[in-house]
């Protein structure tokens, strides 16, 4: 097919048809813009402006009328935006340039002072740092959120036994309090590496300009201190060049998304007919189209999922810097769209993980009775060979072991087995040891620092309750 293929108007590429009517014009505009997607950075563009006009001002670099003006007109632009009566433009590329041609309409040619002493290549980077600032902001509060979830489930079951599992597979009785504070303790973590990376990220790119500085006398100080950073940063190369904020943001997202995804899938499990460990409430639940009797855990199976969309949007944007000469590349206008997905599908598996946490319910008798199950305290029968006849632990690990098999054969637990039974494999044994056998005596043993007694567990729960107010 040629250019004069019936239908394509003159000059325009058929491949594409219809849709760039006007040949590679048309195509060179939707490649080059990013108004579809960095719009979301309206507030922190007019932001950073007021910031920069302000400081221009004090400077004497444009005049205090000038000012005035121009914050007026950002402000009104701003509001446009937000009430949805702000007319986007594609050939104008970017918010950028949106945001300045609508202040040049507002006030006339006063808007053109504003970008003195900048280029869009600090303004971007400044725009989506405080973006990204602000996304790091909220994880930390939903992480705060969800891990008060957790402490409350805690609190509740700090008494509850359940199966602990490794390798899936029963292998010594826990408490429900502990595996939920297990929990806390992993988006405590994630909750510090969004600090951590919050703090290195809150340093200000603006007055960097293009690449080099500006000859004007500027004050970087003042415009960073105005939008609530730490410092300018003191390279400006590097200020218009890096992307590693985001990148870090990223990277917490990505751990703190695979750590949701493991509480995701234990909820999937534990809320299924076979398990009948939690119920999970109607909230967050939904039903079949054919199957009246089914409940499915759909909100923990989505948060499960989110986490390949924001692991992929790290590599994506790894993949985009990893070749980049300094400073600025096109290239770098591929980092907004992964970023802002990654952080939609954070944030809203954090606040649907803290509702389902929130609401569950656990099965107390259906969680003691498979910790009962699968000869979970053979490790506790074990510890009381070594304790109370002072056998090296291997070997009483081998009398445990034929006493397991000895329960198994009959189809019977280890409490069941009379004191007769366990004398045919060491003879020394005594009543004494049946104290050791039930999964309340095993988890209320583990008292070691970090252990499953719910001794531990309440003074854990009340330690968090007591950081998180």
């Amino acid at each position: 097919m040629t250019d004069e293929t019936v239908g394509a108007p003159k000059g325009a590429n058929a491949m594409w048809g219809g849709r760039f009517a006007a040949g590679p014009d048309a195509i060179m505009e939707a490649i080059n813009a990013s108004i579809g997607f960095d719009q979301r950075l309206a507030a922190q563009d007019v932001a950073g402006s007021r910031a920069h006009a302000a400081m221009l001002a004090a400077q004497g670099i444009i005049t205090e009328e000038d000012r005035v003006a121009i914050d007026g007109g950002l402000l009104t632009a701003l509001s446009e935006i937000e009430s949805g009566t702000f007319e986007f433009s594609t050939a104008l590329e970017d918010i950028h340039m949106n945001v300045e041609n609508r202040l040049r309409e507002l006030i006339g040619p006063a808007a053109g002072r504003l970008h003195t002493a900048r280029s869009r290549n600090d303004q971007v980077a400044v725009d989506f740092r405080m973006w990204v600032r602000d996304q790091a902001d909220a994880a930390i509060s939903g992480l705060t959120a969800l891990m008060k979830a957790l402490v409350g489930q805690a609190e509740a079951g700090a008494d509850a036994v359940m199966p602990g599992f490794t390798h899936l597979q029963t292998a010594q009785p826990v408490t429900w309090g502990h595996h939920m504070m297990a929990y806390v303790e992993m988006f405590a973590r994630d909750r510090s590496r969004f600090e951590d990376a919050r703090r290195r990220m809150n340093e200000c790119p603006l007055g960097a300009a293009a690449l080099a500085g500006t000859s004007f006398p500027i004050d970087r100080h003042a415009t960073a201190a105005a939008l609530g950073f730490d410092a300018p940063m003191a390279n400006s190369l590097d200020a218009v060049s890096d992307r590693d904020f985001a990148l870090e943001f990223l990277a917490a997202a990505a751990i703190c998304g695979t750590h949701l995804s493991r509480l995701s899938e234990e909820l999937v499990i534990w809320s299924s007919a076979q398990f009948r460990f939690v119920r999970l409430s109607d909230r967050f639940s939904t039903g079949s189209s054919i199957m009246p009797q089914k409940r499915n855990p759909d909100a923990a199976e989505l948060c499960r999922a989110k986490v390949g969309r924001i692991t992929g949007a790290m590599i994506g944007l790894l993949t985009v810097m990893k070749g980049l000469p300094l400073a600025y590349s096109k290239d770098m206008q591929e980092d907004k769209e992964q970023v802002f997905d990654a952080a939609d599908a954070l944030m809203l598996a954090l606040a649907a993980m803290e509702g389902m946490v929130r609401d569950m319910e656990p099965l107390r008798e259906n969680l003691r009775a498979a910790a009962a199950s699968g000869f979970s305290t053979a490790t506790d029968l074990a510890d009381w060979l070594v304790r109370e006849l002072n056998l090296p632990f291997r070997d009483a690990h081998h009398v445990t072991g034929a006493l397991v098999k000895m329960a198994e054969d009959r189809g019977i637990d280890l409490p069941d087995l009379s004191l007769a039974d366990m004398q045919t494999v060491h003879a020394d044994i005594t009543e004494a040891v049946f104290g050791v056998l039930t999964v309340e005596a095993s988890a209320s043993s583990r008292l070691s620092y970090g252990g499953t007694a719910p001794e531990n567990v309440r003074a854990q729960a009340a330690r968090w309750a007591e950081a998180l107010k």
